[in-house]
């Protein structure tokens, strides 16, 4: 590594070839030239940091951080963060009642703790971090939690039940809780497009999930802990120590290890962070530029300035996608086609010869035949042509995977992975062709999927997601009253508001 001094990183092949990789990287130049190269690279590229000195990079981002529970935010980032705030805690609810969430709340029970935070849907409190811990689990017990594609990353399903229990612990109002959450979204996913997100994913075999969740829930609980721009920077060095995780949660069938590498694991870390930061822990200033920093530590030719690209005016989470279907995010834009075409042409199952649908070919060998109903393709095609639906509870009914009927419609689903759609990544786009036995053909191209930023749902619409989900767990009344208190934050004096409706009787 000595002979690298001095000299320039090549291009990775994946970004010297593609023309969005080259305007890329001459965004970031423009950006970075007016910032020391030693800020931005540290000893790696011949010019060493002294011990305690911080970048441009890393003082104007834990400044941001540090100011962000007082800041104002745009109209349309307050009501977009209520969205993912309710979708997030529907998530929890409703996956309470899944094996990873039983699984989840099992352990806080026995774990014990002291009562400060909220275990939702359940009928007792635990410590911040346990609570976080469990939350994150129930929320990704399954596929109902928001994503966000440009990162790689879930971040709803970390950052909200981290904010939620750092809220708690402090006893925040309700905006302060906004803003923590749109902050922790704005942190992690930046953290992970640094990095490369799948070119990052697919060279490590690293969870960028894992990752960005725990940045980005660092950050939350942090702005929910008030800390100062100083403990900011201690804040991300902890983070950074404690960002892990591998991909190998793709071979993980009972979606268990899955729920904690995307959202169970890196809540907790977050909490944890914030929480030895406020109680006085010292780090290191700058985890992002000098010896051995974040990014040379994961072997990255990375550009830290991304770390602050449109620091306030560009909000990550309004970037982030709500899922209409509770499935894979692979699966989302197949389905929207499907329904599509049922509404324009009607037709019954029994009238289809066969349906071909086009994915990214990633994409696809994640949803390719897998043993989860959620996050297999061909089952909730199958689903869908005989239900005209693809309801939360027909997405988790593992029985019905041997379902005759299911099984008779599954073998005309053919899933083709598409090299031109695979291009169009991080978009996750869909194309079904469906054939009827009168030879009538039918094709659908979804290029934006209904929830995505291109494509948003309404307030209503997440309004219906979300009471759809947790009535059935919570009842009609509480279910009303967690609607009504998220979509009024602004009137929360404390979020300890929330505690009552969140939990069962």
């Amino acid at each position: 590594m000595g002979n690298d001094r001095g000299k320039s990183l090549p291009l990775r092949t994946s970004d010297a070839l593609t023309r969005r990789g080259i305007l890329q990287r001459a965004g970031w130049i423009v950006v970075a030239s007016a910032i020391p190269p030693a800020a931005l690279f540290g000893t790696k590229y011949g010019v060493a940091m002294a011990a305690g000195s911080v970048s441009p990079v890393m003082a104007k981002l834990s400044a941001y951080m540090s100011e962000a529970g007082n800041r104002a935010l745009p109209d349309d980032v307050v009501e977009e963060t209520k969205h993912h705030i309710l979708d997030t805690i529907a998530a929890m609810v409703s996956g309470s009642e899944l094996p990873p969430g039983r699984a989840a709340i099992k352990f806080a029970r026995a774990y014990g703790g002291e009562k400060i935070a909220t275990v939702v849907a359940a009928n007792f409190m635990c410590g911040p971090i346990e609570a976080a811990l469990t939350n994150g689990l129930l929320a990704h017990s399954d596929e109902t939690d928001d994503s966000h594609a440009p990162s790689e990353s879930h971040p709803g399903s970390s950052v909200v039940p981290a904010a939620l229990a750092a809220a708690e612990q402090f006893g925040i109002d309700g905006m302060h809780f906004l803003r923590a959450v749109t902050l922790g979204y704005d942190v992690g996913t930046r953290v992970n497009m640094t990095l490369g997100a799948q070119a990052f994913r697919v060279e490590t075999h690293r969870a960028t999930h894992m990752i960005a969740g725990t940045f980005g829930s660092a950050a939350a609980a942090g702005c929910a802990a008030s800390l100062n721009a100083q403990q900011m920077r201690w804040l991300l060095d902890y983070a950074s120590q404690e960002a892990s995780g591998i991909a190998a949660w793709q071979r993980d069938t009972d979606h268990i290890e899955k729920g904690f590498v995307f959202a169970g694991g890196p809540a907790r870390n977050g909490v944890t962070a914030a929480l030895l930061v406020q109680s006085g822990w010292t780090g290191v200033d700058d985890v992002f530029s000098g010896a051995d920093n974040f990014f040379l530590a994961n072997q990255r030719p990375a550009e830290p300035v991304q770390m602050i690209e449109k620091l306030g005016e560009r909000y990550e989470i309004v970037r982030t996608n709500i899922k209409k279907w509770t499935v894979g995010s692979p699966i989302q834009a197949p389905l929207d086609a499907l329904e599509i075409i049922l509404k324009k042409h009607p037709f019954n199952a029994d009238q289809v010869q066969n349906v071909n649908v086009h994915v990214a070919t990633e994409e696809a060998s994640i949803v390719d035949n897998r043993e989860i109903p959620d996050i297999c393709l061909q089952h909730m095609v199958a689903v869908m042509l005989v239900d005209k639906t693809a309801s939360f509870k027909a997405a988790h009914d593992k029985q019905r995977m041997q379902d005759p009927e299911i099984l008779r419609q599954r073998a005309k689903v053919q899933l083709i992975k598409d090299a031109e759609l695979q291009r169009r990544v991080p978009r996750r786009e869909g194309i079904v062709e469906v054939t009827l036995t009168d030879g009538t053909k039918l094709t659908e191209h979804v290029e934006a999927v209904r929830g995505s930023a291109e494509n948003p749902m309404s307030r209503d619409e997440v309004v219906t997601k979300c009471r759809d989900l947790m009535a059935p767990v919570l009842g009609t009344a509480n279910t009303a009253s967690i609607i009504e208190k998220v979509l009024g934050l602004e009137n929360v004096k404390n979020i300890r508001e929330l505690r009552p409706f969140l939990q069962r009787a």
